[in-house]
């Protein structure tokens, strides 16, 4: 499933326990990322995935589980 991968990426890239990433996390206020950490794992979901996150579409991903559905959309 692609959550067990993204989860991996998030705690990798936010440094964080993996205890603290579900699908309802929201990236900015739960999980803590600021822009550069978005911008990081954003460039990280797209080599991990082999797809292309269109700028457009990273305002509508808030939560972990946007980013789920966004790869599985574009899968």
């Amino acid at each position: 499933m692609s959550f067990e991968k993204v989860k991996a990426l998030l705690v990798e890239e936010l440094d964080l326990d993996e205890n603290e990433v579900t699908l309802e996390s929201n990236i900015r206020e739960d999980l803590g990322a600021d822009s550069l950490d978005m911008v990081d794992l954003i460039m990280s979901i797209e080599d991990a995935f082999d797809i292309k996150v269109e700028e457009s579409d990273t305002a509508s991903i808030k939560t972990v589980g946007d980013i789920v559905g966004y790869i599985e959309k574009k899968q």
